[in-house]
């Protein structure tokens, strides 16, 4: 546990507290909106671990000469967008949760802009779950380990998932729907697969449970109904991000492609709409982290009706004496 208000070299600034109330979506927002931000994917590793060094002492109480608030506030923004709350450990690059609008703007655009041959649909849905593998991969509950065979399982299973929506709706669409609705293949398949590759990926918390704390951070109990808990919102945080940039955008084309102007620009509709969803990710990414609590919260009284063993196992750890309220993290 990190030390105290008090303890923190300066008064009043508890390093390991959000900067903004956690208990409502704005403050949510805000939070997301602060450590989502592209720009710390672009910074060298050497500072992101000089920050977390930094985060570490002043934890311990030392505060290094000349370091302001400021530069305490800079260096929690880089830790917490690249280390695992979990773990700690240095999250890789492509699986962190700033790195969803670079990433996610380029591969969403490029499945909405090159969906009309079987060749482009299977590349593209193929590159984006691996992309999605990745990134569930890496903002899993790090208390859950997963092997190396259920990783592969889940990855492939996911890709499986999104190939054969697409290639199916793409296939049924082609015969009994305008060239409009096929535009919406890509949203399907990717909703599809976020429901078939987040579970996966994170199976081992459903097998085992995750592990839950009181207020004051000491362990409890470990829940598969917590872990499916998380797991739910997780994936329909996912959906959300996706849906404005893949619903909207096909509209906007559609319309746009009509015009003279855009039929001489032909080889720029596809960086168009990758900028395009560049702009919805940027405000989705972190309205769709900030729906739930990442500290996600389960009363000892539901936890009694839906996983009675955990509960169980609450009642003799506490010795009849449970929280009201137990804690754990959800995951990205």
């Amino acid at each position: 546990m990190a030390p105290g208000n008090s303890e923190f070299p300066l008064p009043g600034f508890n390093i390991d507290e959000r900067l903004w109330d956690q208990n409502s979506l704005l403050g949510r927002f805000k939070h997301y909106l602060w450590v989502t931000d592209p720009r710390t994917v672009f910074t060298p590793t050497s500072k992101l671990y000089k920050a977390k060094q930094l985060v570490e002492d002043y934890r311990a109480g030392v505060l290094p000469p000349g370091v302001t608030k400021e530069n305490l506030i800079y260096a929690k923004k880089l830790y917490e967008s690249s280390f695992h709350p979990d773990s700690g450990e240095l999250q890789n690059v492509i699986g962190r949760m700033s790195c969803q609008v670079p990433g996610g703007m380029i591969l969403t655009g490029a499945m909405l802009q090159w969906y009309k041959t079987n060749l482009a649909v299977v590349f593209w849905q193929w590159m984006n779950q691996s992309f999605n593998a990745l990134v569930n991969y890496t903002n899993r509950n790090a208390n859950s380990e997963i092997t190396t065979t259920q990783i592969t399982v889940a990855y492939v299973s996911a890709t499986s998932s999104a190939l054969a929506v697409s290639l199916i709706l793409k296939s049924y669409l082609a015969k009994a729907a305008s060239p409009f609705l096929q535009r919406y293949v890509p949203f399907a398949a990717v909703a599809s697969a976020n429901m078939v590759n987040i579970p996966l990926m994170r199976q081992r918390e459903l097998a085992n449970g995750v592990m839950m704390f009181d207020e004051a951070g000491n362990e409890m109990v470990t829940s598969k109904a917590a872990a499916a808990k998380g797991i739910t919102q997780v994936v329909t945080s996912r959906i959300v991000m996706a849906a404005p940039g893949m619903t909207l955008l096909p509209v906007v084309m559609e319309y746009l492609e009509k015009k003279k102007w855009m039929q001489k620009i032909k080889p720029l509709h596809g960086p168009i709409q990758i900028m395009g969803v560049g702009c919805c990710l940027l405000f989705m990414t972190p309205f769709a982290c900030s729906i739930f609590n990442q500290r996600c919260a389960i009363t000892s009284t539901t936890l009694k009706s839906l996983d009675s063993k955990a509960y169980d196992s609450l009642i003799k750890k506490t010795d009849g004496k449970p929280p009201e309220v137990l804690y754990f993290n959800k995951g990205l």
